[in-house]
């Protein structure tokens, strides 16, 4: 049985659990938000106190936290502070939260969370007692100083955001690009038959065409370096409605400044504070990066899923690792389940993006957007998934797929598109006519000309040549 002790807020005593490090304001929240079970996510968890951590740094380098105040704090208190605060950067009291994402729009009910973690932690960590009704470290007085939501939060936010593209995504984005350019310079010489449209095209080297989805993986992580550019200015300190109330006037820059040498990513103060509070179009513009990234890899993934397409009845000009039986039915059967999971992730991302869109659009009204909470999941949800299924799919696919030589060059001699080199040599119209009878007649555009005696024979043979085709011929 749980046991309880009463806590006090402005609005009165509150029971919580005994042994809980939050306190009377958390767990309102989790009695009115019993939404959907989803908590906020740990890595936006770790980013407050992250956030709250530069805060306390800015507070006692600007002399805050030891020389005013209701409660002066300390030297060994402002520690112990920083101490808990670290405490919650490295996860340490991860079950400490647990507020329900769909919670107040401004995140307040998970500012408030940290705070009062934090202090009690702190308090603890002074050998103080954490639950006695007056706090010789208070969660609003000292945790939150200078501080609102409405500021801290989407920092918190950006950092997080920031975090995951910098250090999960870019990495998971550029093993990809390499895997396939390896798989590119591989099969540099083998000869297949392009497709446009789904119908039969001229010749191409694998190589090439393997290189084309290696490209779109390289720009992929251009366009996760925009990603993160566009969460770089940070909220911190234009508190409640962006004029820095009850703050110092340094305190977003030296926030700013301590959060940037915390990460190694160049975070700085919002140019304006108001667009900052009231805006999350930064985060908007971050989440079509990767939306665009989502993209890319279900093209990519459908692309090889399609090479990879048979074994017997389809092109199976790449072969696919065998990852796992492909039917409760059809014995020996193997699906391209790599791709699968990665076309899935890319739709789930892209809804994702709706979300983003229409909470950055319909969030903002005067000076606060209210849907930060959903837009922060949602984006550490992304990045996750795309993260995950990136090195899930190079793991288990990309890095041990094997050419299938004999299937590409098969179906270069029968293409029809073979005829497009012979355009130079005798013109659109008697090529396509070849062309057609080569399809009537189910003969290659090759027998057929050597048959009508079309071009001389070392002539033909260099025009039908397929790697030659492969290249710009001056």
């Amino acid at each position: 049985m749980t046991e309880f002790r009463t806590e006090h807020d402005s609005m009165g005593d509150v029971q919580v659990p005994a042994q809980a490090y939050y306190g009377a304001q958390t767990q309102r929240a989790v009695d009115n938000f019993p939404i959907s079970g989803w908590k906020l996510p740990a890595e936006l968890v770790h980013a407050l106190g992250r956030v709250k951590l530069a805060a306390a740094v800015a507070n006692r380098d600007l002399g805050k936290l030891t020389d005013s105040g209701k409660t002066p704090l300390g030297q060994i208190q402002v520690q112990a502070l920083m101490s808990a605060c670290q405490e919650v950067v490295d996860g340490k009291l991860d079950d400490q939260f647990p507020i329900d994402v769909f919670q107040t729009g401004s995140g307040t009910s998970s500012n408030m969370n940290v705070n009062e973690v934090i202090a009690n932690r702190a308090i603890e960590l002074v050998q103080g007692d954490r639950f006695a009704a007056e706090k010789p470290i208070h969660p609003n007085d000292h945790v939150n100083m200078g501080q609102s939501t409405n500021d801290m939060f989407p920092t918190a936010i950006h950092v997080a955001v920031a975090e995951g593209i910098r250090n999960q995504l870019i990495p998971a984005l550029l093993r990809f690009a390499n895997s396939l350019q390896n798989k590119a310079d591989e099969w540099d010489q083998v000869i297949k038959i392009g497709r446009t449209h789904l119908a039969d095209a001229t010749p191409l080297r694998l190589g090439q065409e393997i290189g084309g989805l290696a490209r779109q993986l390289v720009l992929s992580t251009q366009r996760a370096g925009r990603a993160l550019d566009a969460v770089l200015e940070l909220p911190a300190g234009g508190t409640a409605v962006g004029t820095g109330i009850n703050t110092h006037p340094e305190f977003g820059a030296r926030v700013a400044a301590d959060l940037a040498s915390q990460t190694d990513i160049g975070f700085v103060e919002a140019t304006d504070h108001f667009e900052a509070n009231a805006q999350r179009d930064g985060l908007v513009e971050c989440h079509g990066q990767l939306k665009t990234i989502a993209s890319t890899l279900f093209a990519v993934s459908n692309n090889i899923r399609w090479l990879g397409a048979g074994p017997r009845c389809g092109f199976y000009e790449i072969q696919l690792p065998d990852r796992q039986p492909g039917s409760s039915i059809m014995p020996g059967k193997v699906n391209p389940v790599m791709c699968e999971s990665m076309m899935q992730v890319a739709a789930r991302v892209i809804g994702n993006d709706a979300v983003i869109t229409f909470s950055g659009a319909t969030g903002g009204q005067f000076q606060l957007n209210i849907m930060m909470p959903v837009m922060g999941q949602t984006t550490l949800e992304s990045i996750s998934l795309l993260t995950g299924v990136t090195n899930a799919f190079v793991e288990f696919c990309s890095d041990d797929m094997q050419a299938n030589n004999e299937a590409c060059e098969a179906a270069v001699e029968k293409s029809l598109s073979m005829c497009t080199s012979l355009n130079p040599l005798i013109g659109y119209e008697n090529a396509a006519a070849i062309a057609k009878e080569a399809f009537k007649t189910g003969k290659t555009i090759r027998e057929l000309c050597l048959e009508k005696d079309v071009l001389p024979e070392d002539t033909l043979a260099e025009a039908l040549d397929p790697m030659r085709m492969t290249e710009p011929q001056a």
